[in-house]
């Protein structure tokens, strides 16, 4: 009896149906340097346990932005369109990414950033690393973010001194 109660737990740990994704509730992320950077966001990753990946699913309303440019020196990212369509800046470039398209952004660039320009909300798929230590960078703001152990600060280019 001991096994089928554990094996009713991972899979309410591990498996999450189209239904129960559905029935989720939605919170809305607003970026810390970027207010017309909504997300409606569901959180799956937190829920399985995972510790060094994160992974959601994200709605991005008309005229709403993904995030603040940008890229991150020791964290890896996913985007891959579900529904809807978003303009993708990668760098200085941009293109269109529609359903079944999939953006990977490596470690230190290039930095990006996506925009719901269309009348219909855009959903993705996004997952990424989660390094104990990352250093996020923005380079349209001159501002460079720190995070350590889930903690955030954050640093203006000028001040930044070398040691």
């Amino acid at each position: 009896m001991v096994q089928e109660s554990q094996a009713k737990s991972d899979l309410d740990r591990c498996f999450f149906s189209k239904a129960r994704i559905e029935a989720m509730e939605e919170r809305a992320h607003v970026h810390q340097f970027n207010e017309g950077a909504v997300r409606m966001t569901r959180t799956l990753g937190d829920l399985a346990g995972l510790e060094d990946m994160g992974l959601h699913i994200v709605r991005i309303e008309p005229g709403h932005e993904t995030t603040e440019h940008h890229f991150h020196g020791q964290d890896e990212e996913f985007v891959m369109i579900l529904s809807g369509r978003l303009l993708a800046r990668i760098g200085e470039e941009e293109c269109e990414a529609e359903p079944g398209d999939v953006l990977l952004f490596p470690k230190n660039g290039p930095a990006h950033s996506m925009k719901n320009i269309f009348e219909e909300d855009a959903v993705y798929l996004m997952g990424g690393t989660r390094a104990p230590v990352d250093v996020c960078t923005y380079p349209r703001l001159g501002r460079v973010m720190y995070r350590v152990d889930g903690v955030k600060s954050y640093v203006d280019a000028p001040h930044l001194k070398k040691v």
